[in-house]
């Protein structure tokens, strides 16, 4: 979502919009560890290879979901509704 739709949604809309990407927040930092331990066990049991660095691209996609929690926390913010 962008600031324009944030600015657009109701006070209820805008905290269920927060809630929804906290629990987004739980799998992505789930999935993050995976990958991220899928790479080091690679890299203990094979050395430097394709699946060392093939999670870690998928490791910066995952990790730029946190853009979005900081617009609708500064949209929060914004309307003193933390």
């Amino acid at each position: 979502m962008d600031n324009i739709q944030l600015t657009e949604l109701s006070d209820d809309e805008l905290l269920a919009e927060k809630k929804k990407l906290k629990k987004g927040a739980v799998i992505n930092s789930a999935l993050c560890g995976f990958l991220i331990g899928v790479s080091v066990y690679s890299t203990v049991r094979n050395g430097p290879g394709f699946f060392t660095f093939f999670p870690l691209f998928f490791v910066f996609f995952v990790l730029n979901n946190r853009s979005q929690i900081k617009a609708v926390d500064a949209e929060l913010r914004s309307r003193n509704l933390e």
